[in-house]
């Protein structure tokens, strides 16, 4: 078996965001509400952003949205310099394959690429497997730039401090 990486297809935007909902539906942290809209709008984020997808034998199996930089509408408290990664989700009954590693370090390669310094990241307190996948790529939880979303929703900070360019 094979994992593609790769920018999701018109003809993937809506299996990607059942998906994404599906995915985020499974965890612990409670009803979605209107965040389930903008998780499920694929097209919108593939228009703004790099919207990238594991594939398996012909399979999606989830997908990440690439964030560019501070100015792009998907940025998340970016500051120059810094790219961020939003809505990796692994459908569930895929999930512990590797396909959310390799999104993941599919967004970092786009850094370097890019000439980026640091990429950023929120989480959700009950997101744990993918904090473990964060410190595991280097990513350092960073209290100071969590995000109050709701008066009982703080969105936990992670960055990632890349090597200078040679």
């Amino acid at each position: 078996m094979t994992l593609e990486i790769r920018s999701v297809r018109p003809d993937e935007y809506e299996p990607l965001a059942r998906i994404t909902v599906t995915a985020y539906e499974s965890l612990d942290g409670g009803d979605l509400g209107d965040y389930a809209t903008e998780l499920a709008d694929v097209a919108t984020r593939a228009a703004a952003a790099d919207v990238i997808v594991a594939v398996e034998d012909g399979l999606l199996l989830g997908g990440v949205t690439f964030v560019p930089g501070p100015d792009n509408p998907y940025a998340e408290d970016l500051r120059d310099g810094e790219v961020g990664i939003r809505m990796l989700a692994v459908a569930p009954a895929a999930q512990g394959r590797g396909a959310g590693r390799a999104l993941s370090v599919a967004c970092l390669d786009r850094a370097r690429a890019a000439g980026a310094g640091k990429v950023a990241l929120h989480s959700t307190p009950w997101m744990t497997t993918a904090h473990r996948l964060y410190e595991s790529l280097g990513f350092v939880r960073t209290p100071t730039r969590d995000l109050r979303v709701s008066p009982d929703l703080v969105l936990m900070s992670f960055v990632l401090r890349l090597a200078a360019p040679r």
